[in-house]
């Protein structure tokens, strides 16, 4: 009597032709720290989720991975059933789609679609720490994954973006000042400048000396002379009767921040890297976080959606239409 050797994981049958790829950087990844393939993958998945997970498993990296395409190669299912069963993997813990923002030559940006595949099923909290190490991905050079070898596109089209050129916002020189032709250092000459401006702030040379570190610390938070001169003799009183004592106080109290930290653009040629995950069915994006099981809350739980205004029943269609025509009818 023969002997059934049940395979839990079914396959679709291979097609003669290769599968088509994605454009470079686009289709299937691979999860890393998966478990060897074996006749028990994908036991728990029903038969038709058995079969397109068999199909999608043995996939090369860079495959395309949309629904068309994959129902062009599975004759068995059409377009509504491997969407379906992509929503049915993506709750398994098999499937995510993730999109990722990178830029090359020429400062072009695109939004680059991957889907990331996984034989051993994984759950929310993985998928999420796998989209932030790859948010955190050191850049390299050229966009990411991009081979250079160009193979046939898939049906999903890049989205070509207008090239982005970094705003940085304009900042002072933080360096210190050239030192006055006399030797002196530029705070010195600011604070011997404040008699001139006016006679209430006039330092002598010990004066200018002893005040002279505090001085320098607004210089070193990116402030020029002009600008320490007139904030030292803003709203004087009507008698300063210790013009060191004065001065020394304002330079305490009146010392300006530190200048923020300004974000340096990134280096020609360096990607520019964005990645958020999107859910499996409708393609909406998000934070991890807010797409558990790859999937946003109308899809997830379509009963807790808004439902729709009551429609009119057939009879009071009818009486409408009717009163229309009477009304048609009318002189």
């Amino acid at each position: 009597m023969a002997i059934q050797h049940p395979s839990p994981a079914l396959r679709a049958p291979a097609s003669s032709r290769p599968y088509p790829m994605a454009h470079p950087g686009y289709g299937k990844r691979s999860a890393p720290d998966q478990q060897p393939r074996s006749g028990h993958d994908f036991m728990l998945l029903p038969l038709r989720e058995r079969s397109i997970a068999g199909f999608i498993d043995h996939l090369p990296d860079g495959a395309a991975m949309d629904v068309k395409g994959l129902a062009r190669q599975l004759p068995l299912y059409g377009q509504q059933a491997v969407g379906s069963a992509l929503k049915a993997l993506s709750v398994a813990g098999h499937l995510r789609r993730v999109r990722c923002l990178v830029s090359g030559a020429g400062g072009q940006v695109r939004w680059v679609f991957r889907t990331f595949w996984s034989r051993t099923a994984r759950d929310n909290e993985w998928w999420a720490h796998l989209v932030g190490a790859e948010r955190e991905q050191s850049a390299i050079a050229g966009p990411v994954g991009v081979e250079p070898s160009v193979v046939e596109p898939s049906a999903v089209e890049p989205v070509v973006v207008r090239p982005v050129t970094p705003v940085v916002p304009r900042q002072r020189a933080q360096e210190p000042a050239p030192p006055a032709s006399d030797g002196r250092s530029p705070a010195y000459a600011a604070l011997a400048r404040l008699g001139r401006v006016d006679a209430r702030l006039a330092l002598s040379a010990a004066d200018c000396a002893v005040l002279e570190p505090l001085a320098a610390e607004w210089f070193a938070r990116g402030v020029d002379a002009d600008y320490l001169v007139r904030a030292l003799a803003a709203g004087l009183p009507a008698q300063v009767d210790s013009p060191v004592g004065f001065v020394r106080r304002r330079l305490t109290d009146k010392i300006p921040p530190h200048p923020p930290a300004v974000p340096q653009p990134p280096a020609a040629g360096a990607p520019v890297r964005l990645v958020m995950m999107e859910c499996t069915k409708c393609g909406a994006p998000g934070r991890a976080e807010a797409l558990p099981d790859g999937l946003c809350r109308p899809c997830r739980l379509p009963g807790d959606e808004e439902p729709l205004a009551d429609l009119p029943a057939e009879r009071d269609v009818r009486t409408y239409v009717a009163g229309l025509r009477d009304l048609l009818k009318a002189p």
